[in-house]
């Protein structure tokens, strides 16, 4: 997406901005006054309609993003479909547009010999077509005025990249003329609303007690006006319980929907994402009370980044920007994702990215236990409270080794989803086992981006590799697991510990050997020393506490997870490690 030097402007009243300067201008052809019949038939050809087969429907490529606004010799982007003048920046200026592409140039003044001064030819200036999602008749309207008003020109929305974060951009077109600026709106409109793959109805759930509860406020200050300028109808519902957004799902028709977008943290996302591949397997009939190959989710999801960590989204996005996250569902930028499905006693408990169970999800159940308290001082004292009481669990530990390179598994993944994958028919001497203590034990099929990780939690997987990475911290002092999640934000090697062991893997089977549960919040603070760590924890309610994306799932035997490759289109794009300065963990 091409950058550009214009300046931005106030979103909500760019096309309302009042141009107290404006010089009235009138169309003109730009065929020479010597030839009349040339001249009418480029008249009549400026009026035709856009050839909306010819449009630009890919992703910006590179070159492409260099930025808009240079002295550059542009080639021909296809058949001029009108040609006018308007002021842009206060400068008359001869602009041409074509299914690809808006291009203008300053009109210069002429010599007496009628040629142009020297050295001023090379000015044009142009914008993608593909980069642009909104365009709005500008006026200029009274104080209380709603509707009306006096037409100073059209305005074009642009997405403009810089860096990793995705950003809008106004150009302003001022033209006094009704008929020529109503004119140019239709063709801009056509060749906008020919880009098949950008939603035009969207079903938005607002999650409004995530993170410090400015959900709400963040999906009704920066992503709704991005929507309402890209004439995206919404469908808004404000949860009111965790489960709400999935029960809708399951229920709700999906056909008058070309997306579904939620604004919350990992928890969610990780809801709404659950809910509309259930709702695939539904509609598929798919028995989820045994192990099935699962069919891909109908519809993309978006997420907009509003909790404390955002994981999916900025592993999705590359960065936790509500803009970025609404500018790619804008425009229509889609990334298939791989997902887990995690199952006990041969029943579906859920479909997620990620899981933890040892350290990661005994500090989420005490976290949930004090719910009271400030989220960010929750975490913080749940981590702390957690390690103060550090023990290890007793597991058995199984793993199918990915035997395919990531490129045969992801084009294998392309094939029909009717087919099975391979996983139900394994032998069962192709798992390995890992037996003993373990502090620790991370599944993802994800990356898992976030500040405190920046190069994520489980950085030597890819969003739709069709594998998992499989982290088992085994049993250590307290100072060295430390050291271990300290690494975490930094840009170091996290896995450089002679008790960590990674592996890269399709599916895995946890059997806990002992009642790893939660012990009591006051016993263990004073009567324990770090002699005993290599006691596992006992717990009688004989459930055993997991993290699935940030939540608490409670489990009472085996846990069987398996990956799914690209079951899911999340709108983001791929992104690889981050390279930006170290974030530390400010809870360590």
């Amino acid at each position: 997406m091409s950058a550009t030097p214009r300046r931005s402007a106030n979103i909500p009243h760019a096309w309302a901005e009042s141009l107290e300067e404006l010089h009235e201008t009138q169309p003109v052809s730009p065929a020479s006054t010597d030839n009349p019949g040339k001249k009418q038939q480029q008249q009549q050809r400026s009026v035709s309609v856009p050839q909306l087969g010819t449009v630009q429907t890919s992703p910006p490529k590179a070159e492409d993003r260099a930025g808009a606004g240079r002295c550059v010799q542009t080639e021909p982007a296809g058949q001029p479909i009108v040609r006018g003048i308007f002021q842009i920046e206060r400068a008359s200026c001869d602009v041409v547009l074509t299914p690809a592409r808006l291009a203008w140039a300053p009109i210069q003044p002429e010599t007496p010999a009628g040629e142009s001064k020297a050295g001023e030819h090379c000015q044009e200036e142009h914008v993608e077509m593909k980069d642009v999602f909104g365009v709005k008749l500008k006026r200029r309207r009274s104080v209380g005025q709603q509707t009306g008003g006096t037409l100073l020109g059209i305005t074009l929305f642009q997405c403009v990249r810089k860096g990793r974060k995705l950003k809008d951009h106004t150009i302003h077109l001022s033209n006094l003329s009704v008929d020529h600026c109503e004119i140019w709106f239709k063709h801009l409109k056509d060749i906008i609303n020919g880009f098949r793959n950008r939603p035009k109805s969207l079903k938005v759930f607002v999650n409004p007690s995530s993170h410090k509860k400015e959900a709400h406020k963040i999906y009704k200050e920066q992503v709704a006006p991005l929507f309402k300028l890209a004439d995206i109808k919404t469908d808004l519902t404000i949860t009111e319980s965790k489960g709400h957004a999935f029960s809708i799902l399951k229920e709700c028709s999906l056909d008058d929907y070309d997306g579904v977008v939620c604004v919350g943290g990992d928890g969610s996302a990780s809801e709404v994402a659950y809910g509309l591949l259930l709702r695939a397997q539904m509609d598929a009939g798919r028995d989820t009370d045994s192990i099935f190959t699962p069919v891909r989710a109908s519809l993309p999801l978006g997420i907009i980044p509003a909790g404390s960590t955002d994981v999916v989204a900025c592993s999705v996005h590359g960065i936790r920007h509500p803009v970025t996250a609404a500018m790619h569902i804008i425009m229509g930028n889609s990334q298939s994702v791989d997902v887990c499905t995690f199952s006990s006693q041969s029943r579906l408990l859920r479909f997620g990215f990620s899981a933890m169970f040892g350290f990661g999800g005994r500090t989420l159940a005490l976290a949930e236990k004090y719910r009271w308290m400030p989220s960010s001082q929750r975490r913080e004292f749940a981590v702390i409270k957690t390690l103060a009481n550090l023990k290890p669990e007793d597991c058995e530990l199984s793993f199918l080794p990915l035997k395919q390179p990531p490129q045969i598994a992801k084009e294998k993944s392309r094939d029909d989803c009717a087919k099975d994958d391979g996983s139900d028919t394994e032998e069962e001497d192709q798992w390995q086992l890992l037996q003993g203590l373990f502090l620790n034990i991370s599944v993802m099929a994800i990356p898992c981006l976030c500040s405190m990780a920046p190069r994520g939690l489980a950085p030597n997987t890819r969003l739709d590799n069709g594998s998992m990475a499989l982290i088992a911290v085994r049993n250590t002092s307290r100072a060295d697991f430390i050291k271990h999640l300290k690494r975490y934000g930094s840009l170091k090697n996290q896995f450089n510990f002679p008790f960590v062991e990674t592996y890269t893997v399709q599916a895995v089977k946890l059997r806990p050997q002992a009642r790893g549960g939660w012990g009591d919040d006051g016993a263990s603070e004073e009567n324990e020393e770090f002699e005993s760590k290599n006691t596992p924890m006992i717990s009688s309610e004989g459930t055993y506490p997991w993290n699935i994306d940030g939540d608490l799932m409670e489990v009472t035997s085996e846990l069987y997870i398996r990956v799914h490759p690209q079951l899911i289109r999340l709108f983001g794009e791929q992104t690889e490690e981050a390279d930006e300065s170290t974030v530390k963990c400010n809870c360590l």
